[in-house]
């Protein structure tokens, strides 16, 4: 689980690092600026979540096929997932163009950060393919086994990035200055190369699994199983990303700043949940290719030591948080005192949900690398509609919390989910589940 893991904590490290570079150009622009890229950067996370979702059916069918030693099986569902991919961009390039500025106005936002967002936004609905690509690529390979490569590529086109996306902001030397519209491109520019050298990968076979398309045909049974499966995992991760969409609107009523506030912090959440995230993906796969071995005993202790793993990760990270979180939000912007003191009590907060994301996002990605998505999706649905909105609305209103109510809504609805998921992973029906 730690070979598969270490690099994938690294790689998601550097995906994450991704907003984040964005995040500390942009904020030179002001808190407008910052509000509309990071409320559009939920917009594209939202996306993001339907993408990593719709592919963990891929996953959990390659790494099965992988366990059971049937490269063949493996190769037709890797070949579907294109064609999955390929329609879903389509679907979102069309919702770029024509749906970015009305998606920033629902949020209830003013001018100046609709406009920011509005640009932002467009740019990365457009350009989704590159990233669809990429996770699809990666995807695969983790699934295999092969989580070194996923690194290599993140490596790279991630240290394009923070060279790129400055530049393209400010017009640098020979760039012309694009404002957050150059954060923007920046991405996809960045991840269409990451994409381009995935491919060479899988197709050259120098990784675990070796793509081909020799023998291609549409397979609608295989779209089907992997829809099936990755349907509810896709539906868990938008709901959790429109969850942190709707919470804006329940911010926004305290002005831009708090919003700002919010964008930051999620920008540090997003971080270390990829993580947490990392050790969860990893236990998946393995925990998927144990079940296609016929090792269930040694599935259930896999996902246990990704817990554990997890746990002591996000203890690190919490005591950073405690002690040095204005320092950290001072890279994003050092100049607005009201927005780093705000955002600082926000993480603080949320501390308390780093402590159990050890027992939440490990043991999620677990059941989802097994195939068993329909529980997250259950469970998401309950605790984020039923718990964090309704406490978000009353927290602020009816106590003396303010716009800290908010965040403590989501506190309370996380910890609802760490008694949910370890008791269900102990029941152990995730073990006879067939893709």
């Amino acid at each position: 689980m730690w070979s598969l893991s270490w690099p994938m904590l690294i790689s998601n490290t550097l995906n994450a690092i991704g907003p984040a570079v964005d995040m500390i150009w942009v904020g030179k622009l002001g808190s407008g600026s910052i509000a509309g890229v990071g409320v559009s950067g939920l917009v594209v996370i939202v996306v993001n979540s339907l993408i990593f979702g719709l592919f963990t059916g891929t996953t959990a069918m390659v790494a099965r096929f992988v366990g059971a030693k049937d490269e063949a099986a493996a190769n037709r569902a890797a070949q579907q997932a294109f064609v999955i991919g390929i329609v879903f961009s389509l679907l979102m390039a069309v919702t770029g163009i024509f749906l970015a500025r009305p998606i920033m106005i629902l949020m209830g936002l003013s001018g100046n950060v609709v406009d920011e967002g509005a640009v932002y936004l467009r740019i990365q609905l457009i350009g989704i393919v590159t990233m669809t690509g990429l996770q699809l690529c990666q995807n695969i390979m983790q699934a295999s086994g092969d989580s070194r490569n996923p690194l290599k590529i993140s490596l790279g086109f991630r240290s394009l990035q923070v060279v790129l996306c400055p530049a393209l902001i400010f017009g640098w030397s020979f760039f012309p200055r694009m404002g957050v519209s150059g954060a923007a491109l920046s991405n996809v520019v960045t991840q269409g190369l990451g994409a381009m050298i995935a491919l060479w990968i899988l197709f050259s076979g120098k990784t675990r699994l070796k793509l081909s398309f020799s023998r291609f045909k549409f397979d609608g049974n295989i779209i089907w199983r992997t829809i099936k499966i990755g349907l509810p995992s896709s539906i868990t991760f938008m709901i959790i990303s429109l969850t942190e969409l709707m919470l804006v609107r329940f911010i926004a009523p305290f002005g831009t700043v708090a919003v700002a506030s919010q964008a930051l912090a999620l920008r540090v959440d997003s971080f270390l949940q990829s993580l947490a995230g990392a050790v969860g993906i990893g236990a998946g796969v393995l925990c998927g290719q144990n079940l296609g071995a016929g090792q269930p005993q040694r599935a259930e202790k896999t996902g246990w030591l990704a817990v554990g793993l997890a746990t002591c990760v996000a203890l690190v990270f919490s005591l950073i948080i405690w002690f040095k979180a204005e320092t950290i939000l001072g890279i994003f912007n050092a100049s607005d005192p009201a927005l780093i003191a705000t955002a600082a009590n926000f993480l603080h907060i949320q501390i308390v949900s780093y402590l159990v994301w050890g027992l939440v996002i490990a043991l999620t990605l677990t059941l989802n690398g097994v195939g068993d998505t329909l529980i997250p999706l259950v469970t998401n649905i309950g605790t984020m509609l039923g718990i964090q909105l309704s406490l978000a609305y009353i927290l602020p209103h009816y106590t003396d919390l303010g716009v800290y109510g908010v965040r403590w809504a989501i506190v309370a609805g996380q910890l609802t989910r760490a008694v949910i998921y370890p008791t269900y992973f102990k029941l152990g029906r995730w073990k006879r589940k067939r893709v």
